[in-house]
């Protein structure tokens, strides 16, 4: 057996692509972006290939530390040529219809990117696969891919360096240092390419004499709006992990109700077939940061379209009151949540058991109580079969008493 092949150098690189912390994010994002069930970043040697973080949202039913015979996978191919390999429909791919690995594992889509470290050394690899055929090819999802790819081999060398310096404990300032250079490097990383994608998106809309391709350009820029909030999300929820807490620039505002309408407008257009109904009145002035209650709003109500019954109306409010206090409300029917899930519903990464695919992140809710509480004010949630669901943001509408 190869050094590298051994059991104790496996559980080692198992366990360092575990501490660091963003790969099940990174992970979350893939799948959210493509579309694809499963993702995973694995360990893949001459005789090896061991999954060492997972998101497996079709019961592939592998786990970290899992391993495949490393012959029936691509991941060998791509770790030869170190080149990814990308389908989009294996049984109709002139290369790979009559390959062992599709049929092996059904898998229609696929990519694999190979993971080198920044000294050259090959560690594995970044893929995803689903048994649906989906459009994965494109120049985009690859550059991605590979960003995420290159993300993970620099932070791996960075834990390695890190581990080897260490005695007893982590020196805490330094693994935010490396936290912080790692989430603005994403932050980047991926700015740049979707708003590439999103101008490609607005030209394709206005193409108003084909309109099916049109329709098209409505698809991606709806995918590219959802993946500019994740990002939002991840990097507001980085800062406040880091310590710095989330920035907010408060301000006298004398319109926040017809701010606070056009988010509702902007989901409605995104959510054609569904009711929401409005009730903003805010007739004083807030001190406030508009963009952060505007996404305060945004999170609560995608949220309760996303968990809502489909067939009854979500209900948005904002008043202010006597008492100098603006109030926020967002409530939907359906099934209530659970009174043990009541307690988890903010923290950051948790979502319900039974969420599926498309159930985001789990960082909107937090990213709401991280908002009202640099306004120095508070969010609750209430939820009953009777009476629906319901999160309430309170702030102060003065300066004085908003603490911001």
């Amino acid at each position: 057996m190869h050094i590298h092949d051994s059991p104790e150098a496996i559980y080692r690189d198992v366990a360092a692509i575990g501490r660091i912390s963003s790969v099940p994010t990174l992970l979350k994002i893939i799948c959210s972006n493509t579309g694809m069930g499963f993702a995973a970043v694995a360990r893949v040697t001459d005789g090896t290939w061991t999954a060492c973080a997972v998101q497996d949202d079709i019961h592939f039913g592998l786990l970290p530390g899992g391993q495949l015979d490393v012959r029936t996978t691509l991941c060998i191919e791509a770790r030869a040529a170190r080149k990814p390999v990308v389908f989009d429909q294996a049984s109709l791919d002139p290369v790979y219809c009559n390959h062992h690995t599709p049929r092996l594992y059904n898998i229609e889509s696929y990519i694999s990117v190979p993971i080198i470290r920044p000294g050259g050394e090959y560690f594995g690899n970044l893929c995803a696969i689903d048994p649906r055929p989906l459009r994965v090819p494109d120049q985009k999802t690859v550059a991605m891919f590979e960003s995420f790819a290159e993300l993970i081999g620099r932070q791996l060398a960075q834990e390695e360096s890190q581990l080897a310096t260490e005695t007893a404990l982590l020196d805490e300032r330094t693994t935010a240092e490396l936290r912080e250079q790692f989430i603005a490097v994403l932050g980047h990383d991926l700015r740049n390419p979707l708003a590439s994608v999103s101008a490609l998106a607005e030209l394709l809309v206005r193409r108003n004499t084909e309109p099916e391709i049109a329709r098209v350009g409505e698809r991606i820029r709806g995918a590219s709006r959802r993946m500019a909030l994740l990002i939002d999300d991840v990097l507001d929820f980085a800062r406040g992990r880091m310590g710095s807490g989330l920035v907010v620039a408060p301000a006298e505002v004398a319109d926040l109700g017809t701010s606070l309408s056009e988010v509702v407008s902007e989901l409605r257009l995104a959510h054609p077939d569904r009711q929401i109904d409005e009730h903003i009145d805010i007739a004083a002035n807030v001190w406030c940061d508009r963009g952060r209650i505007q996404q305060l709003l945004s999170n609560l109500l995608a949220n309760a379209l996303t968990h809502g019954a489909t067939d009854q109306p979500v209900l948005v409010e904002a008043r202010s009151d006597a008492r100098g206090c603006l109030r926020v409300s967002v409530s939907n029917g359906g099934e209530p949540i659970a009174p043990t899930n009541l307690a988890k519903i903010f923290e950051p990464y948790w979502r319900p058991a039974d969420s599926g695919a498309n159930g985001g992140l789990g960082l909107g809710l937090h990213i709401c109580s991280m908002i009202v509480k640099a306004h120095g004010g508070s969010l609750e949630v209430s939820s009953s079969a009777e009476a629906g669901t319901c999160f309430t943001a309170r702030v102060s509408l003065a300066r004085e008493r908003a603490g911001v």
